[in-house]
């Protein structure tokens, strides 16, 4: 009898290693949930919610998004971890999500290395420093000189402690040795409003956000987190043009899923992604946020995110940075 239970368990664990792949060969049979971390509006969930028609169509399956705001990001990236690793439940990681906010909070709820498989890299998006149009500087030497001369006099806006905004600048801080005040808001919006009203004196923003008030003249550009020279600020440099290339990061928009995903699974919503982006009208609507394709490999992905993580915990480390500050 015991001899029969246990072949019977070598049995069932041998299907179980047959089915695993079977299933995933025949992925997906339902619909897919993308979950987005952050509150509909923003460029995260406009980015989603642009891929997500066309993946679905190239998948046969519809991909529906989730939004599951909270925390930075935390609330819904800590979905996605929890998740069955099956791919019908993926998410979108930000910087936010799955660098700086594991960087700065240490009651994260995931490992953002180990508890992810990372699947692509849909878009990237610059970030800037702008400023109002009282402060006394209107280009990136006058902006480094005034903040340098008087340390301590200017604060500037972010959206929220631990998001991209305020770690980038921070790192900016650290390496120019210079001192604004942080004053984190709950989100973009109310960071901007104060600052285009004149309350903060200085924001680090993404641009899609930021370009229409720069646009209207609301805010002057300083300096820009991107590969090179935006076209439509022809005249604003740089990070790396000024000397500061570890600030010159991108936000990433990606997909990953729960750790364990299927090869299978990942190579099908990958490829997903990248027959998507080839189409020219999908491409436009994801460009006219600001954003630039990257739609790269799910190890090219992995190590993006390794590395974003290791410079905010090193910035966090250096700066002293808790939740409070």
């Amino acid at each position: 009898m015991q001899r029969r239970q246990w072949n019977a368990l070598a049995g069932a664990a041998a299907l179980a290693l047959v089915a695993g792949p079977a299933w995933s060969q025949g992925y997906p049979n339902k619909p897919i949930e993308l979950q987005v971390p952050f509150a509909p509006g923003g460029t995260t969930d406009i980015v989603a919610r642009v891929i997500a028609e066309p993946l679905g169509k190239h998948l046969g399956q519809s991909v529906v998004v989730i939004n599951k705001a909270g925390g930075g990001g935390i609330v819904g990236a800590a979905e996605t971890a929890r998740a069955t690793p099956d791919g019908y439940r993926l998410g979108v990681a930000t910087v936010s999500s799955t660098a700086a906010n594991p960087a700065i909070n240490p009651k994260t709820p995931y490992d953002p290395i180990n508890d992810f498989t990372p699947i692509i890299n849909i878009a990237a998006t610059p970030n800037i420093i702008a400023v109002h149009p009282n402060f006394p500087a209107k280009n990136y030497a006058e902006f480094v000189a005034e903040i340098k001369k008087s340390p301590g006099k200017y604060s500037y806006a972010s959206s929220g402690t631990g998001g991209i905004g305020h770690l980038l600048m921070e790192l900016y801080k650290s390496l120019t040795t210079t001192f604004v005040t942080h004053i984190p808001y709950r989100g973009a919006g109310p960071a901007l409003n104060d600052t285009v009203a004149g309350q903060v004196p200085i924001i680090f923003d993404n641009i899609p956000s930021a370009m229409p008030f720069i646009k209207a003249g609301k805010l002057v550009p300083i300096v820009v987190a991107a590969p090179q020279r935006l076209k439509d600020l022809p005249n604003v440099p740089t990070f790396k043009e000024v000397g500061l290339e570890p600030v010159n990061r991108m936000a990433y928009y990606g997909i990953l899923g729960p750790k364990g995903l299927p090869k299978e699974v990942v190579d099908k919503i990958n490829a997903g992604v990248k027959k998507s982006v080839e189409d020219p009208a999908v491409r436009k609507r994801i460009e006219d946020t600001g954003s630039l394709i990257v739609a790269n490999t799910p190890e090219q992905f992995a190590e993006q995110i390794k590395a974003e993580f290791a410079v905010y915990k090193q910035v966090v480390v250096k700066q002293k940075l808790t939740l409070d500050n």
